[in-house]
């Protein structure tokens, strides 16, 4: 009997991941006031602007060009079943109309709740809705002063503590991941973001952070439960549980990530460039054949990828985003069904050098990516291969791939004369940006 892939679970999940591990390709939004310096979401943090400095971005934040149906289109249009919008980020300003706070799209020249339209509009496009909240904030008046705020090197950093109450942001912070929970509907996917304790991640025992106690998040997540029970919540809470998928962020694992030896559900959160935020200046763009791989890649290891778009200061996605979502979603078009419903090929199937294999278990259907297209022959070693494909084709046209048992050297020398199934394939490679040959499997 053929082994099983590894389990899609985490240890003790709460939320519902069953649609998560099938839909495998989502949307990250990064959008707020950083858009209108368009040099990085952490302006504020790397170049220590104080907030009456900061505060001009507020004052003409002015999206006129916002349209939410355009971003679910692109969205949508890529392949993408789910999207993360940030709700605050670091920086404190708040998209929708929160009544906790002043710092909000409804107070600047917008003049309206930006998340609502957002929501509705892919939700139109039945994509599940997935809400960003950060634990962080440089702005609120009883965040205490850190070693990773934006006024951290302020000469008045002791002064300007005395009176805040780090158990009073906790309360605000509660409150507004209520307002969210509670306003636009099921809400699939909380994503929390980040802790920062010393100690941890290579910092020092004196490096001042905050973790799962500046947070109250043992509390926090009780909210989350009692509020909207099937939700997927990420790992970044500093609690060892209550956590349902881990976030590798900007690098792609050399496996299917695993806590305490065991396989978790998992997301690789990418950016197309080196920003989240819109960053105008910024060079260091992925090609949509870097991108594709990226995504079979993180596929063939049991993941998922979220890969995010930073909207301008007047609400749209740049051109160099929407080139490669259409790059994407053309691959996507013929490919969809090598990701959708996939997950890593069991250990008896060994990928062939420039490829990744994912495997639906569903319709027992195996799929080779080839990042590198060979002269004609590719060698499938191992008797799961010959023993268990019955049809071949390219997935892109469906046209048949002949293939034949083949024998090896070794094969010759060893118990086993055939052990090797040989694909034959065309001299050139399809036009497409990643072929895919889709094996039938008995």
């Amino acid at each position: 009997m053929p082994s099983k892939p590894a389990e899609n679970s985490s240890p003790r999940p709460r939320g519902d991941t069953s649609w998560f591990v099938n839909d495998r390709f989502g949307m990250f939004i990064h959008w707020g006031l950083y858009a209108l310096p368009a040099r990085h979401e952490w302006i504020k943090h790397h170049e220590q602007i104080p907030d009456a400095d900061y505060d001009k971005y507020f004052k003409h934040f002015d999206p006129d060009m916002y349209n939410p149906d355009a971003w679910a289109a692109a969205a949508s249009n890529a392949g993408m079943k789910y999207f993360v919008i940030t709700t605050k980020h670091h920086e404190g300003f708040c998209l929708w109309d929160s009544k906790l706070t002043d710092y909000k799209a409804t107070n600047t020249p917008a003049g309206r709740d930006l998340l609502r339209p957002m929501v509705d509009a892919f939700r139109r496009r039945n994509m599940r809705v997935g809400l960003y909240h950060s634990l962080i904030d440089w702005h609120h008046p009883d965040f205490v002063i850190d070693d990773m705020h934006s006024m951290r090197n302020s000469p008045d950093r002791k002064k300007l503590n005395a009176k805040r109450v780090q158990a009073r942001y906790a309360e605000y912070l509660h409150g507004q991941v209520r307002e969210i929970l509670s306003q636009y509907g099921k809400i699939d996917i909380l994503w929390f973001d980040f802790s920062y304790p010393a100690g941890k991640s290579g910092r020092g025992a004196d490096w001042i952070g905050k973790g799962r106690e500046d947070w109250k998040s043992e509390a926090l997540i009780r909210l989350v439960r009692e509020l909207q029970p099937q939700v997927i919540l990420d790992e970044r809470l500093d609690l060892p549980d209550g956590w349902d998928i881990k976030t590798p962020e900007q690098f792609q694992p050399r496996e299917w990530v695993k806590v305490d030896g065991k396989p978790v559900v998992w997301e690789a959160c990418q950016t197309f460039s080196g920003s989240w935020g819109y960053h105008r200046d910024e060079e260091s763009w992925k090609s949509v054949d870097m991108l594709v791989q990226m995504l079979i890649d993180t596929v063939s290891k049991g993941g998922n990828l979220l890969l995010n778009v930073g909207p301008t200061g007047r609400g749209e996605f740049d051109r160099r985003a929407l080139e490669r979502l259409d790059g994407m979603g053309e691959w996507m078009r013929r490919h969809a069904r090598s990701i959708y419903g996939c997950t890593q090929a069991p250990a008896e199937f060994k990928a062939p050098q420039d490829c990744r294999l994912t495997f639906n278990p569903a319709k027992k259907r195996l799929y080779v990516h080839l990042f590198a297209w060979p002269f004609q022959a590719l060698h499938l070693d191992g008797k799961a291969f010959v023993e268990r494909v019955e049809y071949a084709q390219l997935l892109n046209d469906a046209s048949e791939i002949s293939f034949r048992k083949s024998l090896t050297p070794q094969a010759r020398r060893g118990p086993d004369r055939h052990d090797t199934l040989t694909l034959t394939l065309p001299v050139k490679k399809p036009g497409v940006t990643v072929p895919a040959i889709e094996l039938f499997l008995k």
